[in-house]
């Protein structure tokens, strides 16, 4: 992917060293507009970050994952399409702020996270992370967590609700829920192995407003039954190794 023009692999120590450039300029110096920027973390093959930019061309979208081998599939399909409005990033997720300004993005999707149900400063939706993301996001930033852990999609209820955030969208069963949403119909490669395996997939979208002190929840949730491993096992798992 090094000669891809729209995939940034940034070496650690020269972040360390020089910081980066466009950090703060995405829309001038590389999407060359002033549309909203909508991330995709943890972004495996980049289903949604290309579904995305498929649909509103009036956005820019931006896939970031640390795996660049999962990475370089929707890097080479938007790349063969020709699509100007998505890029990606291959760094660490706890670097989210040495990349991007304050303000500078608008939405973050969270598709498929392992729960990370023993460790909560892992979890994508931990307060921790919401530290974060405030760091990027506008005032009225919008979350979409799209998942198939029970554990995870309860423990972000529970945040959510702990720190008083507006919710505008939720369901624990997307598919018979009745909601009509194109951007929902999109799937990625472990979405369709959880529908196969007839799980349902649940969805939350809430605004990341400001908040001075975040609050975890102090809630006991029941660990997921089924194999909540990371991305690699399910993927072996899947594949039947």
């Amino acid at each position: 992917m090094n000669g891809y023009p729209h995939v940034f692999q940034y070496p650690f120590a020269a972040l360390q060293e020089k910081g980066f450039a466009m950090r703060g300029h995405w829309n001038a110096d590389f999407f060359g507009n002033d549309a909203p920027i909508v991330l995709e973390l943890g972004c495996g093959k980049g289903e949604y970050a290309v579904g995305l930019a498929r649909k509103y061309p009036q956005k820019n979208f931006i896939g970031i994952d640390i795996k660049g081998a999962r990475m370089w599939t929707g890097a080479k399909a938007s790349l063969q399409e020709g699509l100007k409005n998505v890029a990606f990033l291959r760094t660490s997720i706890e670097l989210l702020d040495r990349f991007f300004a304050p303000d500078e993005v608008s939405e973050i999707w969270i598709t498929f996270p392992d729960p990370q149900m023993k460790k909560v400063r892992k979890r994508l939706t931990s307060t921790r992370f919401m530290e974060l993301y405030r760091r990027v996001l506008r005032p009225d930033g919008v979350i979409h967590l799209k998942c198939d852990s029970p554990f995870l999609y309860t423990y972000t209820c529970e945040m959510v609700k702990a720190n008083r955030l507006p919710v505008k969208m939720q369901t624990d069963d997307l598919y018979h829920s009745g909601i009509d949403d194109e951007i929902l119909s999109i799937r990625t490669f472990y979405e369709q192995q959880w529908l196969e395996r007839g799980m349902t997939i649940k969805y939350l979208q809430f605004v990341c407003e400001p908040r001075e002190v975040w609050t975890e929840p102090d809630t006991e949730i029941e660990y997921d039954t089924y194999r909540s491993f990371n991305r690699s096992k399910r993927s072996a798992a899947a594949s039947g190794k």
